[in-house]
Order: C-alpha cells, then structure tokens, then sequence
C-alpha cells in the first residue's frame, strides 16, 4: 500500500519530528537518505519506521515521491528516511572521551561526532547548550557515525572520565607537549598512566567557561596562526594528536 495523502500521520510525525521539542518528548528522531539507513543497519540499531519513495524498489513502506519530499529536511529531497529512538549512555565512558560544552551548531556537533569515530573515541558526552545530536543537521553531518558512536549527557565536568583536558583558543601549552609530558611522566613513574583521557572542547567564539576551564586538568591550545579555529576542526586535530601512533580502533591510550 502506498501513503498517497499529505494528511497521513506518519508523514504528520516525521514533520513534528524536526522540531527539537518534539524530538526529546518522543525520544525518536529521523534520518534521511540510504547511506544513513544502512549504517544504521550495519551498526544493529534498527529502524521503528521505514519510508521510501514509490517506484524506488527499495526496502519500506512506499510513499508518493512528492509527499516524501515534502517532508525531507534536504534541499533535495530523498528516497528513503527511517524514524529511530534516541539512544543515550547511563555516563560518559573512556578510555577516550570527547566532550562537547556550548557547541550549539549541529553541523560541527555532526561532524565531532564523525572525527570520534573515526579516531577511536569510546564517547561524545554532549554538555550544556549542545546542539541536539539528533537533530536533522547533525545527523547529517555524522555520516551514519551517530548510529556507531556512544552519546552521553553531562552537566559537570567532574562527571567526565579520566584525565580531562580542556581545549583553550590562547592559554595553556601545547596539546602536543601536554601529551609527551604526560608520557614521559609515566614512564619515570612520577604519575601514573591515565587510565582515560576526556578532550573537552568549547564553541569557537565563547570558548569554555571559566568554571569548565578551573575543574579540568590540564588546559591545552593547538598552536596556530589565526585567531582560532571551527570547533569540529579543533576536535579533529586534538583527536588526532592524542591518538597520534596509536590503532583507533584499538580504543587503547596512546603514547605520543
């Protein structure tokens, strides 16, 4: 059977469904598109509903192409979407964490999410005035890495595990001397080897509180030559300086 009507509620739900609001009340969200779909597949998280677009020979319950546009957040449209429920992590877990603190675009929210898959990161903890990780853009922006990747909330950052090190436009050492000397530290047995080790990252413009900055460990900055840069950029270069020799997948500390 094929949905004709643009009064059909499941196409009513999945418009409710853009809406942050309407996200959190239902703990459901909506991804677009078929390689979204399969990662969700490859990753066991199972789809609640499937449409896809009549005449596509793909797999779901079939929709007019013009009314499945109709609701699609892409420009373009889509062949096919599924709704899935919200999957959140009792705590964050290591041994590597990135937590996200004000990053309020779910684009570079997407795109963190997206870096710390493919580094190896146990985690994304999500802290206040985050973007919603489920939301349209940033489900876009994470390439199916949403569907691979543990999300969990914080509010303090002595919730975070391990080691935190917080990411700082200006002050602070160098994230690459920060690691080497936590290394050779350990080595000589002056402290031991972190067990975890969480990257707190802030917005670009605002950075972390002082408060966020006060309660971390170490306070680090990646030396360059501007002003400063795009959050999920920052990530990704700390991301791959902390795992820098390592395995990701091996989801083990490395030793710079």
């Amino acid at each position: 059977m094929t949905i004709t009507s643009p009064h059909n509620d499941h196409l009513k739900e999945i418009r409710r469904l853009a809406r942050r609001r309407e996200r959190a009340l239902s703990g459901r969200f909506v991804a677009e598109g078929e390689d979204l779909l399969a990662a969700a597949d490859a990753a066991g998280w199972p789809a609640l509903e499937r449409y896809v677009a009549a005449g596509s020979r793909l797999d779901g319950v079939e929709v007019e192409p013009d009314l499945l546009a109709s609701v699609s957040q892409l420009g373009s449209g889509t062949r096919a979407l599924g709704v899935y429920e919200q999957r959140w992590a009792p705590a964050p877990s290591g041994p590597l964490c990135v937590a996200l603190h004000g990053i309020a675009d779910p684009g570079n929210v997407g795109t963190i999410l997206r870096s710390a898959l493919a580094f190896g990161a146990a985690s994304v903890a999500l802290g206040p005035d985050c973007a919603d990780p489920y939301g349209p853009k940033a489900v876009r922006g994470s390439m199916g890495a949403l569907f691979a990747v543990p999300l969990a909330r914080y509010v303090e950052v002595g919730e975070l595990p391990g080691t935190v090190v917080a990411l700082d436009a200006h002050a602070g050492e160098s994230l690459a001397d920060a690691m080497a000397a936590m290394t050779r530290a350990a080595l000589a047995g002056r402290e031991p080897a972190p067990s975890a080790l969480t990257l707190l990252i802030g917005a670009e413009r605002a950075g972390l509180p002082d408060d966020a900055l006060a309660a971390a460990d170490r306070v680090v900055r990646i030396p360059i030559r501007s002003e400063s840069l795009n959050a999920a950029m920052a990530a990704t270069v700390a991301l791959y300086e902390v795992t820098r020799g390592a395995v990701a997948t091996d989801h083990r500390m490395p030793t710079p």
